[in-house]
């Protein structure tokens, strides 16, 4: 078997539509009254579990890297053995549907068995589907086993530590920890020096975790924004506003916000953070 490891989140997805829309259509199918649902299960379940296969195999070839994580061993492991558990099951139902078609030819009166038994088969199979679906995005969205080992790019794990050095700044800011909070987004500034938004960040963080409006007026002084980019033009604009009012000048946060109120009429926001100031 050639090394699909790369293509596992692709071949996945594949699997779960086909393999949950197979038992739907089996299912509908035992009613009698929709005549193209027995064909469709028979081939979404068929085909699914083909790819079921693959997915495991793929699964199989990525899991080395994301197992040496540190702490994330026992999540993979669980995500593993239910994409084994899964493509069992459902080559025990493609099986069951194979018997089923063969019997359409020399039993006809034995098919609807076989079919029935594809229908409750594949219940479990579903809920074999959910589960597994459920610990790969533990594996992404909980332990972060995904970022730089897919694609190779190591990129990718740049962007990983900046969310992470970000959200751990937020939490510590959110409980208070402002020194803590204003040592993460320096780091992240350190590593970023020619990212904008990164730049801005720093700002916020100069103005909120440190208490420094000057300081976090001269950072804004030292950026070079580009003018084509409303978005970066409102949020600078309002943490000038934000600085300003800090230090005590509200008339130079309202002007800066009247002007950005005529630039960009469509931001709500910039209104309101007009009227909290008096307008």
């Amino acid at each position: 078997m050639p090394d699909i490891a790369s293509y596992h989140p692709q071949i996945v997805h594949f699997a779960i539509v086909l393999l949950l829309a197979g038992v739907v259509m089996r299912w509908i199918s035992l009613t009698g009254k929709v005549s193209f649902a027995g064909p469709a299960a028979a081939t979404a379940l068929l085909c699914g579990a083909i790819a079921a296969v693959l997915a495991a195999t793929s699964g199989t070839q990525a899991h080395g890297p994301v197992e040496r994580i540190p702490g994330v061993a026992a999540a993979v492991q669980a995500h593993e053995e239910w994409g084994e558990r899964t493509r069992t099951i459902f080559l025990f139902v493609a099986g069951l549907e194979v018997v089923a078609l063969v019997l359409a030819r020399v039993r006809p009166g034995l098919r609807r068995w076989a079919e029935v038994a594809s229908a409750v088969v594949g219940l479990a199979g579903g809920y074999a589907v959910y589960e597994v679906g459920k610990k790969g995005g533990e594996l992404v969205y909980t332990y972060a086993g995904g970022p730089g080992l897919r694609s190779g790019d190591t990129t990718d794990i740049a962007r990983l530590l900046a969310a992470g050095l970000y959200e751990q700044a937020m939490v510590d800011r959110a409980r208070h920890e402002s020194a803590g909070a204003a040592a993460l987004i320096e780091q992240l500034a350190r590593r970023s020096p020619g990212d904008t938004a990164v730049a801005l960040v720093r700002v916020e963080s100069i103005l909120r975790d440190r208490g420094d409006a000057k300081g976090a007026l001269a950072a804004l002084e030292a950026l070079h924004l580009p003018t084509d980019n409303p978005r970066l033009a409102v949020r600078a604009g309002m943490l000038a506003a934000d600085a300003y009012a800090a230090a005590g000048q509200p008339d130079s946060a309202r002007a800066i916000l009247r002007g950005l109120v005529a630039r960009f009429p469509m931001f709500q926001r910039l209104k309101d953070r007009l009227a909290q100031l008096g307008g």
